[in-house]
């Protein structure tokens, strides 16, 4: 398995790896040279939840029930 460094000094975590440590976005790893040279990563603890989508606590929350036509038109300018 390989991956290619970015300008920035980033790889992606292949996924048969991140499916053996369990990793998911938000997850804390660490990483470490052991003493024949080869990088060991390491899960640090429980992930961190993820990020609540902004749009979840305004979702379903409407209450004016415009039906889609009479909606378009009134942003169309017609009628």
């Amino acid at each position: 398995m390989s991956t290619t460094l970015t300008s920035k000094g980033q790889v992606t975590i292949p996924k048969q790896i991140r499916d053996a440590l369990n990793l998911a976005p938000g997850c804390t790893v660490d990483f470490a040279v052991n003493r024949d040279g080869d990088v060991v990563i390491h899960k640090v603890g429980a992930c961190s939840s993820r990020q609540p989508d902004r749009f979840d606590a305004a979702r379903g929350k409407a209450d004016v029930k415009w039906r889609t036509d009479d909606l378009m038109a009134l942003l169309r300018g017609e009628g």
